[in-house]
């Protein structure tokens, strides 16, 4: 008896648009919060949670539609594409807001980061000053924030499918192939 094969597209789309919106709408409560600039402790702890929640749901009613089997590189494709959706939804959210919601950003992170390095290191050469800024500046433009949203979202994502992977994985018997 043949059973029908889940679809990792199917489970993948649903998983990351719930992860993504979910992620989306973190943001929206730290920014109504007035909390954007300080990135609180607990956002992120919070986000890690929910993304740990929804892989690990994703991969299991993925083994659950394949008749519960699930061989690790099926995991991890379900993981990787949970988490790659989910950080595609985060970059266009991030991206408009950037440049529709909060289109000073960039200006206050430079400003956060100059006033951060003049408190923690008052007697830093101007220098060293002006590099780091610089630094920080590459690092807010929308093409760098866009390229690390997908890539942190990937490398989590592949941690959490491997470790899930790994505990929920049951071989299909070569007799049912």
């Amino acid at each position: 008896m043949e059973t029908e094969k889940g679809s990792v597209k199917k489970v993948a789309m649903q998983y990351g648009l719930i992860l993504g919106l979910v992620s989306v709408l973190l943001s929206v409560i730290v920014y109504a919060m007035g909390q954007t600039y300080e990135q609180p402790w607990w956002q992120g702890v919070l986000s890690f949670v929910i993304m740990l929640g929804c892989i690990v749901y994703a991969i299991k009613t993925y083994k659950g539609d394949n008749g519960g089997f699930l061989s690790l590189g099926e995991a991890l494709k379900v993981g990787l594409a949970t988490a790659l959706i989910a950080g595609i939804i985060g970059v266009i959210f991030n991206l408009l807001f950037t440049t529709v919601i909060e289109p000073e950003f960039a200006a206050n992170i430079m400003e956060k980061a100059s006033a951060d390095m003049i408190e923690q290191n008052p007697n830093m050469p101007e220098e060293q000053m002006e590099m780091a800024l610089s630094i920080t500046e590459k690092m807010v433009s929308p093409g760098v924030m866009a390229a690390m949203g997908i890539i942190a979202s990937l490398f989590f994502g592949f941690i959490i499918a491997l470790i899930a992977g790994l505990i929920m994985k049951v071989e299909k018997p070569a007799h049912l192939e």
